[in-house]
Order: structure tokens, then sequence, then C-alpha cells
């Protein structure tokens, strides 16, 4: 490849050749004269690389002054000139010279910083002008940089990973700027994998501006790299310039300028993935994800958020990443935010709120828009938030509406019941979350039974597990697109991988034993199917149910009567019931994930798991009480739903055997279909009617949340625009149910409950 110098050296010449030839012409003798300027300006460039005869340093006039490996110079009396030359082996008659300079000092400086840094370069790189210009250049125009610093800035990335280069890795230059800054300032990819993968580099090092690498990744963009390449080049040179990138899934489309927006997501990635600290402030107290807002990069800023990216970090106005996106108007950016709990009423230095921002700069057909989303979300003013404003609302304050009979609960055990729905566990999630706030404790520590059915499931055993609400959300987010990836029914091993990270391998059902713990899942080896539920305790009362999944260990003479053995079974199942594979087995949705063994989806039979979990603990209670033990009557259920989707008009079930009436009767059987699988995994409706009028009977307090969406959001659905309109329905949908949140934490901090 041509060095930039020698590509304007060789079109200068043909220019000049062609005018030189061309007919005279008075309009074109001055630019003639400028462009034959030109050219001796380039043509003498005295650092410029090239190839010369090594006899002509031989004789009289020349003399070696010094030499340090394959570097040698020269000065030419005839002259007055120093000469710098790089010896190459492999062709002992031709020489590179370095450059040809009329001044001692500047030969001396430069011959002791080109034998220094070249020696790295030139045992591995092919000797030829071209591949030299690159280095030397940079030499002269950074003199304080490093090897590493060097390779990555010309793209010899294949050096990085030499032994020699490695002690360079993490050197600073004269802003205090590594190699992995100056990576991601250029938006070299290939460079920051390299990097990453291959050396022991620190991504935590500050330069002098306070900016890690992570701040130059989420500051620079590709584009004004593609763009130093040349408009107008071939588009396909442009496309295999970046064929290492495929290592990462990436494709490039070369137009005018370069869409950016996944390689800055992806090199996000890559730094948090390597234990880059997201919430590392810079000097003028700017995290990562205030830089990302104030570009407007939404997708980027969303992968800091699920990586724990904190939304309520002020910088030294003391504007949080809201502050910034409301300014901007920027909708995307205000929603991703608010989903992920950034707070709406936070004033910065100037006492201005988010909202107040927004009243203040939105402009045009979105200044409804936003507003009207705020609102919706809780923000109960648009006024500056100085100490004399009248405060909101406590989240105390005691609700109305509810009732005046207040009826003793006390001492009475709770319920939280989960329902089933895929990746819109997030919906789970964001009401958990909500609860938790409101209520001041972890959810675990306000229940004392937990029942889920398939995401409600694995969330049921993350909660009793201790596992952080605002984690689980990040990984649902980050999960996504491993366990959702390909064709259905999709691969086992991303789920498993997963549920073995969180749970731990051989973590079992009974290693945990408060808060008790419910899991659905369906028997499905026999017709018709049965429930089974996965539990971290013994039940007191013996099963008709002739499952074994687990036989009784070989040799054991203790269990004799069949009362024996079905006592021994059942004690032996739970300790050695793996968590990860209960909560597998939960989630084996047909047509999604294949069976665990002999189980599927626990949603076949109990998508709402309240009537089961309700009857399991009457059934508890009603043995101990025979046996004469103490029992904990059930005092209030909360049961949480994935969200209602919106009521579709069915037109077609008439199925016919007229070949004429082929595609009416194809419509008409997909409806029945879907018909048939709302019936099966139906949460809301009558399920809902039947555990409250249930919990009525039996005089137990019942709750029920569960947020309408706008839209049919799939069980597999990774779409980003989607999942951010479900969670802000989400919390649009919290805020309208606050007096029920304010009910619920009453609850938790009472003694007695209020009917």
């Amino acid at each position: 490849m041509l060095c930039f110098g020698e590509f304007l050296y060789i079109l200068l010449k043909h220019c000049a050749d062609l005018i030189v030839h061309s007919p005279s012409h008075p309009c074109l003798s001055v630019f003639q004269v400028m462009m034959q300027n030109l050219l001796d300006t380039v043509s003498n460039n005295p650092y410029r690389v090239r190839d010369v005869p090594l006899s002509d340093y031989a004789g009289g006039g020349k003399v070696k002054l010094r030499e340090e490996n394959r570097v040698v110079l020269y000065k030419k009396s005839q002259c007055q000139s120093w000469d710098c030359l790089l010896m190459c082996p492999n062709t002992p008659t031709m020489t590179l010279r370095l450059f040809q300079v009329v001044s001692e000092d500047d030969a001396m400086n430069w011959f002791s910083q080109y034998a220094l840094k070249l020696q790295l370069f030139y045992d591995t790189l092919p000797l030829k002008a071209e591949s030299i210009q690159p280095i030397v250049n940079c030499i002269r125009s950074h003199p304080d940089w490093s090897c590493a610093h060097i390779a990555v800035k010309t793209g010899l990335r294949k050096f990085l990973k030499y032994t020699s280069f490695q002690s360079h890795i993490n050197s600073q230059n004269e802003v205090g700027q590594t190699p992995l800054h100056l990576a991601c300032e250029r938006g070299d990819l290939a460079s920051v994998k390299q990097l990453l993968d291959e050396s022991q580099v620190r991504t935590d090092i500050s330069d002098f501006y306070g900016d890690t690498p992570i701040h130059c990744a989420c500051k620079h963009r590709f584009s004004a790299l593609c763009s130093q390449l040349g408009i107008g080049v071939n588009d396909l040179n442009i496309y295999f310039c970046f064929e290492a990138h495929k290592q990462l899934d990436m494709w490039l489309i070369f137009v005018s300028q370069v869409a950016v927006l996944r390689f800055l997501c992806q090199m996000c990635r890559l730094l948090l993935e390597r234990d880059c600290s997201v919430n590392v402030l810079n000097k003028t107290g700017q995290s990562p994800l205030h830089i990302l807002t104030k570009q407007g990069r939404s997708k980027a800023a969303l992968v800091l958020l699920t990586h724990g990216a904190d939304a309520n970090l002020k910088d030294q106005d003391g504007n949080t990443a809201l502050h910034l996106a409301m300014k901007m108007n920027h909708m995307d950016l205000i929603k991703v935010l608010i989903v992920f709990w950034a707070d709406v009423e936070i004033p910065n230095n100037l006492g201005e709120t988010p909202g107040l921002i927004a009243a203040q700069t939105s402009k045009g057909p979105k200044r409804e828009m936003l507003l009207d989303m705020l609102s919706s979300v809780g923000v109960q003013r648009f006024l500056p938030a100085f100490p004399e404003s009248s405060p909101p609302m406590s989240s105390t304050t005691k609700p109305q509406g509810i009732g005046n009979v207040i009826v003793s609960h006390h001492g009475m055990d709770k319920l939280l019941c989960l329902d089933g729905g895929g990746i819109k566990g997030l919906v789970l999630i964001q009401m958990l979350i909500a609860l938790e706030q409101e209520a001041g404790q972890p959810i675990r520590e306000l229940f004392d039974w937990v029942a889920g059915t398939s995401t409600g499931g694995i969330l049921a055993l993350c909660i009793i597990h201790g596992k952080p609400l605002n984690d689980l959300q990040n990984l649902y987010f980050k999960m996504r697109k491993k366990v959702f990836k390909g064709w259905r029914p999709y691969t086992k091993k991303p789920l498993e991988k997963f549920l073995k990270k969180e749970f731990g391998e051989d973590t079992k059902m009974t290693d945990v034993s408060h808060p008790r713990v419910m899991v659905t899942s369906v028997l499905a080896d026999r017709r018709p199917c049965k429930l089974h539920i996965f539990r971290n305790y013994e039940p007191p009362y013996s099963t008709s149910d002739t499952f074994r999944p687990l036989t009784i260990p070989q040799g054991s003479s203790t269990c004799t009567t069949l009362l024996h053995i079905i006592t021994c079974s059942v004690t032996w199942l739970l300790s050695h019931q793996l968590v990860w594979k209960a909560a597998r087995a939960s989630g084996a949705a047909p047509t999604y994930f294949p069976p665990m063994g002999r189980f599927l989806d626990g949603g076949l039979l109990a998508n709402n798991p309240t009537l089961d979990a309700m009857a399991e603990i009457h059934q508890y209670n009603k043995t101990l009480n025979a046996e004469g033990k103490d029992t904990k009557k059930l005092g209030m259920v909360l049961s949480l739903g994935t969200g209602k989707s919106p009521e579709v008009e069915v037109t077609s079930l008439k199925l016919s055997c007229n070949p004429v009436k082929l595609a009416k009767s194809l419509k008409a059987a997909n409806n029945l279909l879907k018909i048939l699988m709302d019936c099966c995994t139906d949460s809301d409706g009558c399920a809902v009617d039947r555990a409250r009028a249930f919990c009525e009977m039996t005089d137990t307090l019942y709750r029920r949340l569960s947020p309408q969406l706008s839209v049919e959001v799939m069980l597999n659905e990774v779409d980003e625009d989607v999942l951010m309109n479900m969670l802000l329905e989400t919390r649009t949908y919290l805020n309208e149910q606050r007096a029920v949140l304010q009910f619920l934490q009453l609850c938790f901090d009472s003694i007695s409950y209020l009917v």
C-alpha cells in the first residue's frame, strides 16, 4: 500500500506531466507554476523514505558517524547533509534512507528516536519504503509516543501481542493517553479487541482530562476515521479494510458517512465486559452516560444502563443524564432513562428539575407528548424545586378510598405470586422494584411464601437467593439476544449457562429455607399431564402422585414399607434437587425451548400460580394442624402479572373441507390454535376472578397488579423499542396504582391492614 506522501507525489507528477504536454493556454501558466512548486516540495521532503543504492555511501566524502543495530547515520561532506539509513539484509545492494537533513542537531535527535523505536518493528515488518514511512511519520509527529501507541496509530495491531510491546501497553503519552485511549478515540474496534484479548491492558487509567478509555469511546465517532480514508475511494476497498470485524458479527456499509452506532455499542460492551468502571467521572463530573446522552446515543446509553450505570449521577452543574436528555428533547433517551429509574424530580444546582427543563425548552409537536409522558410517570410539578416550594404528596400519606374498616392480620403469612411470560418478566421486575422502593425493604423480607411460573419461577428463585432486582433487570436485557437467538425452538445452552451462572451448578433447593418457594412445572410423560411443584421445603403430607424423578440410592436398607419408600423418595429428592434445573424445568416452554427431561413449562397448567399456591399452603397448614403443630394463616396475597395484551377481533373460526375455502380454513385453524394457547396460558380473566373469590371466602387480603399493554408482546421479543414502550407503560400503570402501592406499604409496616 502506498503511503499518503507517495500517493500525493505520483498524483502531482502525473498532473504536472499532463500540464506540460497539454497545448499552451494563458490560463494554465500560473497553475503550471503552482503545481511544479508543489511537486518540488513533496519530492524534496527530507524525511521521505526512499530506496537508494548502498554504493552511494562508499568511497570518499562519506563518514559513518553512528550505528545502532541496522540504523546507521552518515555525513556526506560534498552536500553537507546527514543521512540516516536502515540496512536491509535481504537487499544487500540497496538500503532505505530514512531522512536527509542539513542540520546536525536534527540528525542526532531523530537518529536516536529512529534507532530506539524502529528496532521493535523492522525485525518482522517488510522493509519497504511504503511500510516504514507511516512509522517514521508517527515518530516525528509524536516523539513521546511508545511503540504501542505507534502500532495503534499506524494500524499495525498484530505487533501488540509481541512481548517487546507488552511492557509499553499501559504507557501514557504527553496528555496521559494509553494505547487503548488512542484506539477508542480512533474508533479502531479491531485494535481495542486486540488490546483487551491479548494483553494485560488496564481500562481504568485516566488521561490528564480525567477521561478513561470508555469516555473516549463515547466521545468520538467512527465516521471521523472513515472520512480520513478518503471520500471516493473504491467502496470495496473500504469494506475489506474491516474484514477483521467479522469476528464481532458486524457489517459495514460505506456511504457518504459510515453508520457507527452499532460499533459504538459494541465497543462499550467490550470495555464493560472487562470490568471497566461504568460510573467513573471525569474532571467535569461527567460519567460515560452523560457523554452519550449529550450525543443523543440512546442505544449505547442502554448498553451502559444494562451494565449498572447510575442514571442519577450528577455532573459539576448538578445535571443528571435526564436533565441533559430533556434539554435535547430526545424522546428515546428520556424513555430509556425513565425505564431505568432516573429520578424525574431531582433538581440541579439551579433548582431545575427535568420536568421544568422540559416545560421550558421543549418545542413543536413533541412538547405535549413529552409533558403528558412525564405526568403519566409521576411528575407532579413543572416548577423549580426550591426549599420554599410546597413538597409533593408524601409517599406515606394514607391512601384514599381504601376503606376505614381495620382488620387485624398480625402474624399472618404473606404470599407473592409471579406469572409466566418469557421476556415480559421485565414487567414483573419493574413492579417488584417499585414495591421494594415503596416498602423500603428487600422483597424477600416482605413475604413468607413466593410462588412463580416460568419466568416468574426464575424470578422467585432469584428473590429468595437475594439477587438485587436492578441487577435482574440488567441481566434480562443483556441475555435476551443470547437466549432468543436463531430459530425456534432455541438451543438450550445459553439459557442453561445463564441459570448455572446465577444460581450455581451445585446449589440445592433446600440451601435456602426462607421464604418458602414454589416453582411450577408440568409432568408431560403421561396423559393427562400433571402439575408438579418444586419446593425448598418438605411437604408434611403424603401424595398419591407416582412421579419418581430421582431413584432411591442403591443399597438403601432403611426404606422397607411402601410408606417409607414414598417418604424416603421425597426427602432424597428435595435434598438433591438443583435450583438451576428447577428453573429450567419451569421455563421449558413448548416450541421455544426443548423439554427438561420429562418436564414442560409450568405455564401450560398454572401460568398464574395463585390458586395452586394457595391450595398448597392450605394443605400444608391442614396437615400441620392435624399433627397438633402451630400454623400461620395466610393473610395477604399479592399477584403480579406480566401485562395484559389488547383484545383482538377474531373473524374466522369455521373449518371447511372444501378446497376452494382452503385459505379461510387455514386462517380459522390458526385462530383456533391461538385461542387454544390463550386458554392454556391465561393468567388474567377468570384465573384472577377465582383467586379473588377464594381469598374473599377465606378472609384473605388479595391484590392483583398487571398493566394493560398497548400491543401484544411476544415471549421472545428482543426489539429494544418494543421493550422500552412496554416498560414505560408499566411505569405509567404503577403511577396510576400508587394508592395500591401505598396500601401495600402500610400492610408491610403496620400490625394492621386496611381492607
